[in-house]
Protein backbone atom coordinates (compact mmCIF):
# COMPACT_ATOMS: atom_id res chain seq x y z
CA UNK A 1 0.00 0.00 0.00
CA UNK A 2 0.96 3.67 -0.32
CA UNK A 3 1.29 5.71 2.86
CA UNK A 4 2.51 9.23 3.67
CA UNK A 5 5.11 8.86 6.43
CA UNK A 6 6.60 11.41 8.83
CA UNK A 7 10.17 10.62 9.87
CA UNK A 8 12.00 12.39 12.69
CA UNK A 9 13.62 14.66 11.91
CA UNK A 10 11.51 15.48 8.85
CA UNK A 11 13.71 15.56 5.70
CA UNK A 12 12.21 18.85 4.39
CA UNK A 13 10.35 21.04 6.86
CA UNK A 14 8.04 22.49 4.20
CA UNK A 15 7.20 19.01 2.85
CA UNK A 16 7.44 16.78 5.92
CA UNK A 17 5.60 13.69 4.63
CA UNK A 18 7.23 11.12 2.35
CA UNK A 19 5.10 8.85 0.16
CA UNK A 20 6.26 5.24 0.62
CA UNK A 21 5.25 1.72 -0.38
CA UNK A 22 4.62 -0.35 2.76
CA UNK A 23 3.14 -3.77 3.54
CA UNK A 24 -0.60 -3.76 4.24
CA UNK A 25 -0.83 -4.11 8.05
CA UNK A 26 -2.43 -7.10 9.76
CA UNK A 27 -5.12 -6.43 12.38
CA UNK A 28 -4.29 -7.74 15.85
CA UNK A 29 -6.69 -8.92 18.57
CA UNK A 30 -9.61 -6.52 18.89
CA UNK A 31 -8.59 -4.64 15.74
CA UNK A 32 -9.85 -4.34 12.18
CA UNK A 33 -8.14 -3.58 8.89
CA UNK A 34 -9.73 -0.62 7.11
CA UNK A 35 -9.63 0.35 3.45
CA UNK A 36 -9.42 4.15 3.57
CA UNK A 37 -11.90 6.16 1.49
CA UNK A 38 -10.86 9.62 2.73
CA UNK A 39 -9.02 11.30 5.59
CA UNK A 40 -9.54 14.87 6.75
CA UNK A 41 -6.67 17.25 7.54
CA UNK A 42 -6.63 18.69 11.06
CA UNK A 43 -4.55 21.47 12.62
CA UNK A 44 -3.27 18.86 15.06
CA UNK A 45 -1.56 17.26 12.05
CA UNK A 46 0.32 20.55 11.61
CA UNK A 47 1.52 20.46 15.22
CA UNK A 48 2.65 16.84 14.76
CA UNK A 49 4.47 17.40 11.46
CA UNK A 50 6.09 20.63 12.74
CA UNK A 51 7.37 18.90 15.90
CA UNK A 52 5.33 21.18 18.17
CA UNK A 53 3.97 18.00 19.73
CA UNK A 54 6.76 15.76 21.01
CA UNK A 55 7.35 12.84 18.62
CA UNK A 56 6.23 9.51 20.08
CA UNK A 57 7.70 7.30 17.32
CA UNK A 58 10.64 7.43 14.94
CA UNK A 59 8.15 7.42 12.08
CA UNK A 60 4.38 7.60 11.83
CA UNK A 61 1.63 8.00 9.25
CA UNK A 62 -0.52 10.95 10.40
CA UNK A 63 -4.23 11.49 9.76
CA UNK A 64 -7.08 10.97 12.21
CA UNK A 65 -10.33 11.79 10.42
CA UNK A 66 -10.68 8.49 8.58
CA UNK A 67 -13.69 7.30 6.59
CA UNK A 68 -13.21 3.68 5.60
CA UNK A 69 -14.67 0.25 4.89
CA UNK A 70 -13.93 -2.71 7.13
CA UNK A 71 -11.68 -5.02 5.10
CA UNK A 72 -10.60 -7.68 7.62
CA UNK A 73 -11.37 -8.62 11.23
CA UNK A 74 -8.73 -9.33 13.82
CA UNK A 75 -9.07 -12.13 16.41
CA UNK A 76 -11.99 -11.65 18.80
CA UNK A 77 -13.87 -9.03 16.78
CA UNK A 78 -17.57 -9.79 16.37
CA UNK A 79 -19.11 -6.33 16.84
CA UNK A 80 -18.77 -5.27 13.20
CA UNK A 81 -18.83 -6.95 9.81
CA UNK A 82 -16.64 -6.80 6.72
CA UNK A 83 -17.89 -4.10 4.36
CA UNK A 84 -19.32 -1.85 7.06
CA UNK A 85 -18.57 1.85 6.76
CA UNK A 86 -16.84 3.25 9.82
CA UNK A 87 -14.95 6.28 11.02
CA UNK A 88 -11.81 6.70 13.09
CA UNK A 89 -11.04 9.82 15.09
CA UNK A 90 -8.17 11.26 17.16
CA UNK A 91 -8.82 9.16 20.27
CA UNK A 92 -7.92 5.69 19.05
CA UNK A 93 -8.08 3.84 22.36
CA UNK A 94 -7.92 4.08 26.16
CA UNK A 95 -6.80 1.72 28.90
CA UNK A 96 -10.28 1.55 30.47
CA UNK A 97 -8.82 1.05 33.95
CA UNK A 98 -7.32 4.39 35.02
CA UNK A 99 -9.24 6.54 37.55
CA UNK A 100 -10.60 8.86 34.85
CA UNK A 101 -11.78 6.02 32.62
CA UNK A 102 -13.56 4.54 35.62
CA UNK A 103 -15.33 7.90 36.08
CA UNK A 104 -16.57 7.80 32.45
CA UNK A 105 -14.08 10.48 31.40
CA UNK A 106 -12.25 8.45 28.80
CA UNK A 107 -11.17 11.59 26.92
CA UNK A 108 -8.79 12.23 29.86
CA UNK A 109 -7.39 8.69 30.03
CA UNK A 110 -3.89 8.46 31.50
CA UNK A 111 -2.72 6.04 28.78
CA UNK A 112 -4.51 6.92 25.55
CA UNK A 113 -3.81 5.94 21.97
CA UNK A 114 -3.86 8.76 19.43
CA UNK A 115 -4.59 7.99 15.80
CA UNK A 116 -1.89 9.32 13.50
CA UNK A 117 0.38 10.21 16.42
CA UNK A 118 1.05 7.25 18.72
CA UNK A 119 -0.25 4.76 16.08
CA UNK A 120 -0.39 5.03 12.30
CA UNK A 121 -3.29 6.95 10.84
CA UNK A 122 -5.20 7.55 7.65
CA UNK A 123 -2.90 9.23 5.14
CA UNK A 124 -2.63 5.83 3.52
CA UNK A 125 -4.58 3.31 1.49
CA UNK A 126 -5.13 1.05 4.52
CA UNK A 127 -5.14 1.54 8.30
CA UNK A 128 -5.61 -0.57 11.42
CA UNK A 129 -7.85 0.55 14.29
CA UNK A 130 -9.48 -0.77 17.45
CA UNK A 131 -12.91 -2.14 16.64
CA UNK A 132 -14.45 -0.71 19.80
CA UNK A 133 -13.29 2.81 18.88
CA UNK A 134 -14.88 2.87 15.43
CA UNK A 135 -17.75 5.28 14.82
CA UNK A 136 -20.52 3.73 12.68
CA UNK A 137 -21.16 5.93 9.64
CA UNK A 138 -24.15 6.25 7.31
CA UNK A 139 -23.88 5.32 3.63
CA UNK A 140 -24.58 8.93 2.68
CA UNK A 141 -23.08 11.51 2.26
CA UNK A 142 -19.76 11.03 0.43
CA UNK A 143 -16.56 10.08 2.23
CA UNK A 144 -15.10 13.54 1.59
CA UNK A 145 -18.11 15.13 3.28
CA UNK A 146 -17.98 12.76 6.23
CA UNK A 147 -14.24 12.94 6.96
CA UNK A 148 -14.16 16.47 8.51
CA UNK A 149 -16.96 15.48 10.88
CA UNK A 150 -14.73 12.92 12.60
CA UNK A 151 -12.49 15.38 14.46
CA UNK A 152 -13.21 18.95 13.40
CA UNK A 153 -16.90 18.24 13.83
CA UNK A 154 -16.79 16.10 16.96
CA UNK A 155 -14.29 18.28 18.82
CA UNK A 156 -16.22 21.41 17.88
CA UNK A 157 -19.38 19.78 19.21
CA UNK A 158 -17.61 18.82 22.44
CA UNK A 159 -16.33 22.39 22.74
CA UNK A 160 -19.92 23.65 22.70
CA UNK A 161 -20.70 21.18 25.48
CA UNK A 162 -17.66 22.27 27.50
CA UNK A 163 -18.75 25.90 27.05
CA UNK A 164 -22.22 24.89 28.35
CA UNK A 165 -24.02 26.42 25.38
CA UNK A 166 -27.79 26.50 25.81
CA UNK A 167 -30.56 27.05 23.27
CA UNK A 168 -30.84 30.70 22.26
CA UNK A 169 -27.46 31.77 23.71
CA UNK A 170 -25.15 34.39 22.26
CA UNK A 171 -22.04 32.41 21.30
CA UNK A 172 -18.69 33.62 19.98
CA UNK A 173 -16.53 31.60 17.58
CA UNK A 174 -12.97 32.94 17.51
CA UNK A 175 -11.43 31.52 14.33
CA UNK A 176 -13.50 30.16 11.46
CA UNK A 177 -11.80 27.16 9.88
CA UNK A 178 -12.67 23.48 9.57
CA UNK A 179 -14.12 23.07 13.08
CA UNK A 180 -15.92 26.39 13.49
CA UNK A 181 -17.74 26.20 10.16
CA UNK A 182 -19.30 22.93 11.40
CA UNK A 183 -20.02 24.28 14.89
CA UNK A 184 -22.03 27.17 13.46
CA UNK A 185 -24.43 24.67 11.90
CA UNK A 186 -25.03 23.09 15.31
CA UNK A 187 -25.52 26.52 16.90
CA UNK A 188 -28.03 27.56 14.25
CA UNK A 189 -30.00 24.37 14.91
CA UNK A 190 -30.06 25.42 18.59
CA UNK A 191 -31.37 28.90 17.66
CA UNK A 192 -28.24 30.62 18.96
CA UNK A 193 -26.92 34.01 17.89
CA UNK A 194 -23.40 33.47 16.53
CA UNK A 195 -20.68 36.11 16.63
CA UNK A 196 -17.52 35.31 14.64
CA UNK A 197 -14.09 36.92 15.04
CA UNK A 198 -11.54 35.59 12.57
CA UNK A 199 -8.60 36.57 10.39
CA UNK A 200 -8.88 36.40 6.63
CA UNK A 201 -11.43 38.15 4.44
CA UNK A 202 -12.59 34.88 2.86
CA UNK A 203 -13.19 33.29 6.28
CA UNK A 204 -15.17 36.35 7.38
CA UNK A 205 -17.26 36.18 4.21
CA UNK A 206 -17.90 32.46 4.74
CA UNK A 207 -19.13 33.21 8.28
CA UNK A 208 -21.53 35.81 6.90
CA UNK A 209 -22.72 33.42 4.20
CA UNK A 210 -23.36 30.76 6.84
CA UNK A 211 -25.59 33.03 8.90
CA UNK A 212 -23.39 34.60 11.57
CA UNK A 213 -25.16 37.45 13.38
CA UNK A 214 -21.96 39.56 13.39
CA UNK A 215 -18.47 39.11 11.94
CA UNK A 216 -15.23 40.87 12.92
CA UNK A 217 -11.45 40.58 12.79
CA UNK A 218 -9.44 37.96 14.72
CA UNK A 219 -9.36 39.67 18.13
CA UNK A 220 -12.25 42.08 17.63
CA UNK A 221 -14.88 42.11 20.38
CA UNK A 222 -18.49 41.51 19.36
CA UNK A 223 -20.91 44.40 19.96
CA UNK A 224 -22.80 42.56 22.74
CA UNK A 225 -21.66 40.47 25.76
CA UNK A 226 -21.49 36.75 24.99
CA UNK A 227 -22.89 33.89 27.07
CA UNK A 228 -20.02 31.66 25.93
CA UNK A 229 -17.26 31.43 23.36
CA UNK A 230 -15.02 28.85 21.71
CA UNK A 231 -11.52 29.68 20.47
CA UNK A 232 -10.15 27.68 17.54
CA UNK A 233 -6.93 29.56 16.80
CA UNK A 234 -3.83 28.39 18.76
CA UNK A 235 -3.24 31.96 19.95
CA UNK A 236 -3.24 33.29 23.49
CA UNK A 237 -4.22 36.74 22.20
CA UNK A 238 -7.39 35.23 20.77
CA UNK A 239 -8.16 33.53 24.10
CA UNK A 240 -7.90 36.86 25.93
CA UNK A 241 -10.08 38.54 23.29
CA UNK A 242 -12.74 35.86 23.80
CA UNK A 243 -12.56 36.24 27.57
CA UNK A 244 -12.99 40.01 27.22
CA UNK A 245 -16.20 39.40 25.25
CA UNK A 246 -18.02 37.42 27.98
CA UNK A 247 -20.77 38.46 30.30
CA UNK A 248 -20.33 37.61 33.97
CA UNK A 249 -20.59 33.86 34.49
CA UNK A 250 -19.65 33.12 30.88
CA UNK A 251 -17.29 30.36 29.72
CA UNK A 252 -14.52 30.28 27.11
CA UNK A 253 -13.70 26.80 25.80
CA UNK A 254 -10.21 26.62 24.28
CA UNK A 255 -10.34 24.22 21.34
CA UNK A 256 -6.60 23.76 20.79
CA UNK A 257 -4.18 20.95 21.57
CA UNK A 258 -1.30 23.46 21.40
CA UNK A 259 -1.30 27.16 22.39
CA UNK A 260 1.49 29.64 21.72
CA UNK A 261 1.15 31.43 25.08
CA UNK A 262 -1.29 33.10 27.44
CA UNK A 263 -0.45 36.81 27.61
CA UNK A 264 -0.87 38.85 30.76
CA UNK A 265 -4.41 40.00 31.37
CA UNK A 266 -6.23 41.99 34.03
CA UNK A 267 -8.02 39.70 36.48
CA UNK A 268 -10.39 42.37 37.78
CA UNK A 269 -11.89 43.25 34.41
CA UNK A 270 -11.59 39.92 32.55
CA UNK A 271 -11.82 36.89 34.86
CA UNK A 272 -13.61 38.23 37.92
CA UNK A 273 -17.36 37.71 37.95
CA UNK A 274 -17.04 33.92 37.73
CA UNK A 275 -16.00 33.96 34.10
CA UNK A 276 -14.21 30.72 33.27
CA UNK A 277 -11.47 29.45 30.96
CA UNK A 278 -11.69 25.74 30.12
CA UNK A 279 -9.55 23.57 27.87
CA UNK A 280 -11.05 20.95 25.55
CA UNK A 281 -9.17 17.67 25.63
CA UNK A 282 -9.95 15.03 23.03
CA UNK A 283 -13.45 13.61 22.79
CA UNK A 284 -15.39 10.58 23.96
CA UNK A 285 -16.97 7.86 21.87
CA UNK A 286 -20.36 9.16 23.01
CA UNK A 287 -19.49 12.64 21.69
CA UNK A 288 -18.80 11.01 18.34
CA UNK A 289 -22.04 9.04 18.22
CA UNK A 290 -24.10 12.06 19.34
CA UNK A 291 -22.53 14.42 16.84
CA UNK A 292 -22.75 12.07 13.84
CA UNK A 293 -26.45 11.51 14.64
CA UNK A 294 -27.05 15.28 14.92
CA UNK A 295 -25.10 15.96 11.71
CA UNK A 296 -27.30 13.46 9.86
CA UNK A 297 -30.46 14.97 11.34
CA UNK A 298 -29.70 18.58 10.41
CA UNK A 299 -27.88 17.76 7.18
CA UNK A 300 -24.42 19.18 7.88
CA UNK A 301 -22.30 19.32 4.72
CA UNK A 302 -18.77 20.63 5.23
CA UNK A 303 -17.06 22.94 2.75
CA UNK A 304 -14.17 20.81 1.49
CA UNK A 305 -11.15 21.00 -0.78
CA UNK A 306 -9.96 17.55 -1.91
CA UNK A 307 -6.30 16.54 -2.37
CA UNK A 308 -4.84 13.27 -3.63
CA UNK A 309 -2.54 11.29 -1.33
CA UNK A 310 0.48 12.42 -3.36
CA UNK A 311 -0.61 16.02 -2.65
CA UNK A 312 -0.79 15.57 1.13
CA UNK A 313 2.00 18.09 1.80
CA UNK A 314 0.07 20.63 -0.27
CA UNK A 315 -3.00 19.91 1.86
CA UNK A 316 -1.04 20.56 5.06
CA UNK A 317 0.34 23.80 3.63
CA UNK A 318 -3.14 24.96 2.58
CA UNK A 319 -4.46 24.48 6.11
CA UNK A 320 -1.39 26.11 7.69
CA UNK A 321 -1.71 29.16 5.43
CA UNK A 322 -5.52 29.48 5.71
CA UNK A 323 -5.55 29.12 1.94
CA UNK A 324 -8.88 27.29 1.80
CA UNK A 325 -12.32 27.81 3.31
CA UNK A 326 -13.68 24.93 5.34
CA UNK A 327 -11.78 21.64 5.50
CA UNK A 328 -9.06 19.87 3.49
CA UNK A 329 -9.56 16.17 2.73
CA UNK A 330 -7.04 13.65 1.37
CA UNK A 331 -8.17 10.70 -0.77
CA UNK A 332 -5.93 7.66 -1.53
Amino acid sequence: MRAAVLHHPAPIASRPLVLEDLPIPEPGPGQVLLKVEACGVCRTDLHITAGELKPLRDSVTPGHQIVARVEKLGPGVDSIHIGHRAGVSWLGGVDGTCPLCRKNRENLCDHPTYTGYSVNGGYAEYAVARADFLTPLPEEPSATNLAPLLCAGIIGFRSLRVAEVATGDRVGLFGFGASAHLAIEVLKSWNCEVYVSTRGASHRQLARDMGATWVGDATERPPVPLDSAVTFAPSGDVVVAALASLRKGGIVAINAIHLDRIPQFDYDSLLWGERQLRSVANMTRQDGRDFIALAAKIGIRPRTTVFRLDQVNDALAAVANDAIDGAAVVIP
